[in-house]
């Protein structure tokens, strides 16, 4: 027991511990930006994939937890191995050495802060209906005869503010950004791929933080010019 808690009290468990948190979210991230992308297939799709969501009922829950817990534990770790680097180094360097640094890599912090301020906002925006409870308060009748939340009509008018749309759009590229440089630092962090792969992963992550920037972003500027209603 003591072997396992001075491993994760170490730099290279927290790291591990960032690395999996981590790609728990990036999953979650892609289903979820799937599942949405159903708003183009128009009401009857949506709104049936959000009751199938609910149907799950306690594995939703399950799944809730698991995701809170992994939050939690990403930013718990991130900000304890921040403090661990400014206190191994309480002297700046006189010159900045990290010119050759990407700009996702220097921003992952304030990217960090950005993300947790929307997936707040996001939460009580479409989950729980606080910010604008006159989107969360229409129902939709399913082809089968179910009454349902109409999450459809929810997203329409959410997006058809353009604060929030653009503010969505914007908050998209600060996680593009974070996924860029984090999904290639957590599989360096895991070993996975040799050192001489770094290359090709960091071209892959910054594929699929475009993927994500792209996909996310379709929504709300569809919405917002009126191409979906």
């Amino acid at each position: 027991m003591t072997l396992s808690l001075d491993f994760f009290r170490s730099s290279i468990g927290k790291k591990i511990i960032m690395a999996i948190t981590g790609f728990i979210w990036f999953g979650f991230v892609i289903l979820h930006m799937v599942g949405n992308l159903q708003v183009f297939q128009g009401p009857e799709k949506l709104n049936t994939y959000a009751k199938f969501l609910k149907d799950l009922g306690p594995l939703l829950w399950v799944a809730r937890i698991g995701l809170l817990v992994a939050f939690v534990g990403h930013v718990c770790t991130a900000i304890l191995l921040k403090l661990e680097n400014s206190s191994a180094r309480p002297v700046s360097y006189a010159k900045n050495s990290t010119i050759q640094a990407s700009f996702a890599s220097r921003t992952m912090a304030y990217s960090g802060l950005l993300l947790l301020t929307f997936l707040i906002y996001h939460l009580a925006h479409f989950t729980l209906g606080y910010t604008n409870p006159d989107h969360y308060s229409h129902e939709y009748i399913l082809k089968n005869g179910d009454v349902v939340h109409d999450v459809y009509a929810m997203v329409i008018l959410g997006f058809q503010d353009p604060t929030i749309a653009i503010s969505y759009v914007v908050f998209m590229v600060f996680l593009a950004l974070h996924f860029s440089h984090a999904l290639g630092s957590m599989l360096q962090t895991l070993g996975i791929l040799a050192p001489k792969h770094n290359p090709t992963i960091q071209k892959i992550s910054t594929g699929l933080g475009l993927l994500v920037l792209i996909g996310n972003c379709s929504m709300p500027l569809s919405i917002l010019l009126g191409y979906v209603r």
